[in-house]
């Protein structure tokens, strides 16, 4: 299993070695944004979203003193937009006070920001801080069947 595992991981970076984010971001609180928007959501979709939110919010100070109803407003089409819109003004809130508009590079601080788990942490110190961490989904639970790791299906006794 282990030579398995490790010509798999081998193929997967000389597949992808310079793979890009699939979000559109230019600013780091921006990547943390579209991240926590992406929840049940296309990339496509969240693309489309950000640009419409970032030119309206163009700061992230802009972002954290927004209207609520404008921001859900805006990212409606993504979905759960209550809860997205709220937990993306009250982390921009934090940004401002607390790290001077800057997305920190520490996991605990990152876990402390609304709307932000691993999965969103870890992507965060990656793309951002190039500091390595497992960003994984749903995704990887099928994939891992599909590559052998364990069956694809369970028997039942």
């Amino acid at each position: 299993m282990k030579e398995k595992v490790d010509a798999i991981i081998e193929a997967l970076k000389q597949r992808y070695a310079d793979a890009p984010c699939a979000l559109h971001y230019e600013k780091d609180y921006e990547l943390m944004i579209a991240v926590r928007l992406s929840a049940q959501c296309t990339d496509a979709r969240v693309n489309i979203t950000c640009v419409e939110l970032f030119e309206k919010f163009p700061t992230v100070e802009s972002m954290a003193d927004g209207d609520i109803l404008d921001i859900e407003a805006i990212v409606r089409p993504c979905g759960l937009y209550h809860t997205k819109a709220q937990n993306i003004k009250d982390a921009c809130r934090i940004l401002v006070e607390e790290y001077n508009g800057i997305v920190p590079d520490d996991m605990d601080a990152l876990l402390a920001l609304p709307g932000v788990g691993r999965k969103i942490a870890n992507l965060l110190l990656g793309d951002i801080y190039k500091k390595g961490g497992v960003v994984t989904d749903t995704h990887c639970i099928r994939i891992c069947g599909r590559l052998g790791f364990y069956p694809e299906t369970v028997k039942e006794p």
